[in-house]
């Protein structure tokens, strides 16, 4: 059984973190939610922490009990830090190593693969500072599973979307596959 940290972001494509979620947690996996601020608006914890079956991380600053910080014990004990959808936001975070929010601390933290579906708007995703952004990802080791195209949320036809659950499945799998 793998621990698996699913990062939830601020994108339309966040309700797809909870069939995510579930399937991941019935093919076994340890699965700790991360939701973002921004996801808080589009999916709830309460849904989340249901499907994974376990407690779900919205604030940086809501430490459990004991003596070592949340975030800093979630980053060591994971085996993947899977990002589901990511937002244009997040990528810039991580790319330039801000840790302003649960999720970026982790990943900042962790020393597990980090395997990153991003989700935006296609002319966000096509930016140059995006590009840049995810090319500097992948310099620091970081995977993807590149966006699908289809029609948008924001109703534009294009790249963009969330890939297909069972794309990042596969790709979850296959990260995993090559760590043991």
């Amino acid at each position: 059984m793998s621990r698996i940290i699913l990062g939830v972001t601020g994108s339309i494509a966040a309700y797809k973190a909870a069939d995510l979620a579930s399937q991941l947690t019935k093919a076994g996996h340890r699965v700790t939610c991360v939701l973002t601020k921004s996801a808080l608006e589009f999916v709830t914890p309460l849904t989340l922490s249901t499907l994974s079956k376990s407690p779900v991380i919205t604030d940086l600053f809501a430490e459990k009990e004991g003596w070592q910080p949340g975030h800093i014990q979630l980053a060591d004990e994971a085996d993947l830090l899977l990002i589901a959808p990511a937002s244009a936001n997040v990528l810039a975070s991580m790319a330039h190593g801000f840790a302003n929010d649960a999720l970026t601390a982790i990943a900042l933290a962790t020393r597990a693969p980090i395997l990153i579906a991003p989700a935006m708007n296609g002319k966000m995703w096509q930016h140059p500072a995006t590009l840049k952004n995810v090319e500097t990802l992948r310099g620091y080791g970081a995977r993807f599973v590149e966006p699908a195209e289809g029609l948008l949320a924001c109703g534009y036809e294009g790249v963009g979307r969330l890939a297909e659950l069972e794309t990042i499945l596969m790709a979850v799998e296959t990260v995993l596959s090559a760590k043991k």
